[in-house]
């Protein structure tokens, strides 16, 4: 009898908590949280033409094999703790060929329309530099979330697209991707030609 009883209330005991439990739910869909540092600048005179001011946080690596023959200089500027690239390219151009190379650099911003849900332009101008440009910003699913070119119309040319090594979620890297716009544009503002 006694053996009975401790059945009885081991029995008890197991099934007391499991009849008082919640019903699993399911979790939230979330993503890490990712803490930025302050923004900080060095200058960089990489390009043999120009000169700006670039993220402390980025590397600047000279790329020769992707766009031979296409641009005269090719860098990308990698942010090793953001997963992310800006690729940069330079040309030089002529007064004649100065509209062939934006209405290019317009056309691959442009492309990004099939995933982008909008691109906003902005114009940046700095009369004293002679640095004249226009900055997409493109919001949606877009593969490259920020471009830009940068030219004094004349003789140089710089066009630039920001990349992640990440699906283009733009929920998950819209923090990082304006932490970077931010960069983007100090470099566009403090450009020099040399």
């Amino acid at each position: 009898m006694r053996r009975i009883r401790v059945y009885v209330a081991a029995l008890a005991a197991m099934l007391l908590p499991a009849g008082c439990s919640q019903p699993p739910m399911p979790r939230p869909y979330a993503y890490f949280r990712i803490d930025l540092p302050e923004h900080a600048y060095t200058r960089c005179d990489v390009f043999s033409h120009c000169e700006f001011d670039m993220s402390a946080y980025a590397v600047a690596n000279r790329r020769e094999e992707q766009w031979a023959g296409k641009y005269d200089e090719w860098y990308n500027l990698d942010y090793p703790s953001l997963n992310g690239t800006i690729h940069l390219s330079y040309k030089k151009i002529t007064p004649e060929t100065f509209q062939t190379v934006s209405e290019e650099s317009y056309t691959l911003a442009y492309k990004h329309t099939i995933r982008a849900d909008a691109i906003e332009e902005s114009l940046y101008a700095n009369d004293t530099a002679r640095a004249f440009g226009i900055l997409y910003e493109m919001s949606g699913n877009a593969a490259s979330p920020v471009q830009f070119f940068i030219s004094d119309s004349t003789r140089h040319f710089i066009r630039g697209a920001l990349y992640f090594n990440a699906l283009p979620n733009p929920d998950s890297i819209a923090p990082v991707s304006t932490y970077v716009e931010q960069d983007i544009i100090r470099l566009i503002e403090s450009l020099e030609w040399k």
